[in-house]
């Protein structure tokens, strides 16, 4: 598939952008190499070939999944400016 100057300017003014004096036609080259590089991308043969997701083997360390709740209560409300009954304390915003 070959791109021209005209379906290059055609495109530009769908998507509304302005293009400059000899865009279209740097444009035009441009997309051509680029889609040239795909055609050559699927004459490779890929046959046989396994999908990958990753290039190196990576192995995770997974750790326990449990839940806690970190028993740092006290720590977690010495900072607060104010607390009750083991909870932040704030001022009512609701009448």
């Amino acid at each position: 598939m070959a791109v021209d100057e005209p379906t290059v300017a055609r495109v530009a003014r769908l998507a509304r952008l302005r293009l400059g004096e000899g865009e279209a036609a740097r444009l035009a080259s441009e997309l051509n190499r680029i889609l040239g590089w795909i055609d050559q991308l699927q004459k490779v043969e890929t046959e046989g070939v396994a999908p990958l997701d990753q290039v190196i083997p990576f192995t995770r360390q997974w750790r326990e999944d449990a839940v806690t709740d970190g028993n740092i209560q006290d720590d977690i409300l010495a900072n607060a400016p104010a607390a009750s009954h083991g909870f932040f304390a704030v001022p009512k915003v609701i009448e």
